[in-house]
């Protein structure tokens, strides 16, 4: 089968933010305990943090982390994770039925995301707390005056500021699963007059207010609306949740999936805009995709964890190749939207629903997922170009005309190079591309991830299951695979 795909490079969607790179880590299961954080391991530094871990967190160049939460910052004081480690409080996690011991806070979290290379966007409590506690950690974190929660970080060893530039104005205030539920204007009214508090601290700050948690969510739309009404001068982005799963056992569903992302990401645009127009302001509010991912496997075994336990096994899901072809297409979907998409977290990092996986006191490995994600944080940074492919197409139970091929071009300027990203999602039809827009480039690579089953993944015992294979200068695409293309300049042009 053949299928053609045609780019322009003078057709462009916009320049990728790298921080549509970014991840996220939660005070949730072995995320922190046991995963960046374990002082007893053979790996660990002088501040505790294994190093085989953060040799893989490296490798994927990962700009921003959001931190601490997630469900559990809606909970959280802040003020329990800083100073003297002996003297920090060990409290019900109500969020996630856990034990924090709070070893573990902003003081020692900033810490390890500069020996990252990587930034923290942090989340304030807009749960039990507010506007007050949010100018104060802000103050705490940035400033250098001669104030209290500035002095009180420097009397913590802290001379410098951390100089966190993102903040998110709290976690999932729609659902009513989070801490503080609350109703939209009850939010939003929240929201606007925390941000407000928060920029008159450090006026260089950007700010991301609570979008809808997924585009199911029954006040998906009024939600928006009645946060940009009341919040649309003082913030910057709005941020959209979303998580995908194969739960009805359908691969061809599951791996359109990006379909619905994209409508999502689409819609949220539509009604940024149409309060752009209705205040007449001259603003663009960006999105911050600061949660997506695959999240389906674990469901059933979290349930049997029991509660009170100090970072339990949970959302510890195994991911196979079927997931890493729809982690794949989420990502060329961010990369299609990187007009409007400036940030965007894969939820989460290291061992909850992640694609680093580790063993209390034993190895660290790479899971199916971690590949697609480390090809496009290295290789998709650049000008994302409108791509066309021309394939035959599918339909599911919900959805029509999905295309087998789904396809984006990055062209780095810097380098004078063009990426190609691809995912085939037939599960046993091989196509022969054929390109147009390519001239004067010519194929230097050409890496492809797949597997002979959907359900192969990587284990400690096995942790090169899934692996990406040097394809040469193959034009094919394989049945149910991950696939880039690197482009170069020809030496005859």
């Amino acid at each position: 089968m053949k299928a053609k795909i045609t780019i322009d490079l003078n057709d462009a969607i916009g320049r990728v933010d790298q921080r549509l790179f970014g991840s996220f880590i939660e005070h949730l299961g072995r995320a922190v305990y046991g995963g960046i954080y374990e002082p007893g391991h053979e790996t660990a530094d002088d501040m505790g943090f294994r190093q085989d871990v953060m040799e893989l967190v490296k490798q994927l160049h990962v700009p921003i982390v959001r931190y601490p939460g997630g469900n559990f910052v809606s909970g959280y004081n802040w003020e329990d994770g800083i100073g003297d480690r002996t003297k920090r409080p060990r409290k019900l996690e109500l969020a996630w039925n856990s034990i924090e011991t709070n070893e573990i806070g902003i003081d020692e979290f900033q810490e390890w995301a500069k020996r990252a290379g990587s930034e923290v966007m942090m989340t304030v409590n807009l749960g039990t707390r507010g506007a007050d506690d949010a100018r104060n950690l802000v103050e705490y974190c940035n400033l250098r005056t001669d104030t209290y929660y500035a002095d009180l970080r420097k009397q913590n060893g802290f001379e410098e500021p951390f100089n966190i530039k993102v903040w998110c104005l709290g976690n999932e205030m729609d659902g009513d699963w989070q801490i503080g539920y609350k109703k939209p204007l009850e939010y939003a009214r929240l929201a606007c007059e925390t941000a407000k508090l928060m920029k008159l601290t450090d006026p260089t700050i950007e700010l991301v207010a609570c979008g809808s948690s997924g585009p199911l969510m029954p006040t998906f739309g009024e939600w928006e609306r009645t946060v940009l009404r009341e919040c649309y001068d003082h913030v910057d982005y709005i941020s959209l949740h979303s998580y995908y799963g194969n739960r009805d056992q359908n691969t061809l569903e599951f791996l359109a999936s990006s379909a619905e992302m994209d409508k999502f990401i689409k819609e949220t645009v539509r009604i940024c805009d149409e309060i752009k127009a209705e205040k007449g302001s001259e603003k663009d509010i960006m999105l911050s995709f600061d949660e997506w991912n695959v999240w389906f496997h674990s469901n059933e075994q979290d349930k049997k964890i029991e509660h009170w336990q100090i970072a339990p096994p949970l959302l510890e899901d195994v991911y196979n190749v079927e997931d890493a072809l729809v982690v794949g297409g989420l990502l060329i979907t961010l990369l299609r939207n990187c007009d409007r998409v400036k940030i965007a977290c894969l939820a989460q990092l290291v061992n909850v629903i992640a694609p680093i996986m580790t063993e209390t006191g034993g190895k660290v490995w790479a899971q199916t997922i971690f590949y697609p994600f480390l090809h496009c944080s290295e290789h998709g940074r650049g000008i994302a170009l409108n791509t066309k492919c021309d394939c035959d197409t599918y339909q599911t139970s919900s959805k029509t005309d999905v295309p087998y091929i789904e396809s984006i071009a990055v062209y780095d300027d810097n380098n004078d190079t063009i990426t190609l990203f691809a995912v085939n999602r037939s599960l046993d039809g091989t196509y022969n591309l054929e390109l147009s827009g390519f001239d004067g480039y010519c194929l230097q690579s050409h890496t492809v991830l797949t597997g002979n089953d959907l359900n192969q993944c990587n284990t400690a015992a096995n942790p090169n299951a899934v692996v990406p294979c040097d394809a040469g200068t193959d034009m094919m695409l394989s049945p149910h695979s991950w696939n880039m293309f690197i482009f170069s300049k020809s030496q005859n042009n």
